[in-house]
């Protein structure tokens, strides 16, 4: 299964983030969506799971959004939260999979045999940080991963 990733687009879906989610099976958003029209687009091309962040809180929109999303993805345990330093609170059994957003800072690693996932940010570009999302690749024994840089 190929999942798309993306995070702290801040109201602004770049078209080659579009290019690069189609094909996706599914795909996952980890907060700071900024407008509503983001999603439309998004589900547009894959089902989509969704979780608000900080600067989605007051928005009338995103109210009905979860802070919090657990997942299957093709047999992995998966938990989506915007902010990493709320999932040390929310562990109650591992994940195999933690995905998370805020920091626009992209991240890869394995703790362990737990994937940790940042996407980094797909929107507007913030200080000289790269503008990015991932990619998984599921499938039942294993899950792969890659960031794909939306600006060169």
């Amino acid at each position: 299964m190929k999942v798309g990733v993306i995070s702290d687009t801040h109201g602004l879906l770049r078209p080659e983030a579009v290019t690069a989610l189609q094909g996706c099976e599914r795909i996952i958003h980890a907060g700071d969506i900024g407008k509503a029209e983001v999603l439309e687009q998004l589900r547009a091309i894959a089902p989509l799971a969704v979780v608000r962040g900080n600067n989605d809180q007051h928005l009338p929109w995103a109210g009905h959004l979860p802070d919090v999303l657990r997942l299957d993805l093709d047999g992995w345990s998966a938990l989506l939260v915007h902010d990493i330093a709320d999932v040390p609170a929310l562990l109650d059994e591992m994940p195999r999979v933690v995905i998370t957003g805020h920091s626009h800072k992209p991240l890869i690693e394995w703790r362990g045999e737990c994937l940790y996932l940042n996407p980094g940010s797909a929107g507007p570009r913030r200080f000289k940080l790269p503008v990015t999302l991932a990619l998984l690749e599921v499938r039942g024994d294993s899950i792969e991963s890659r960031l794909v840089s939306l600006l060169e």
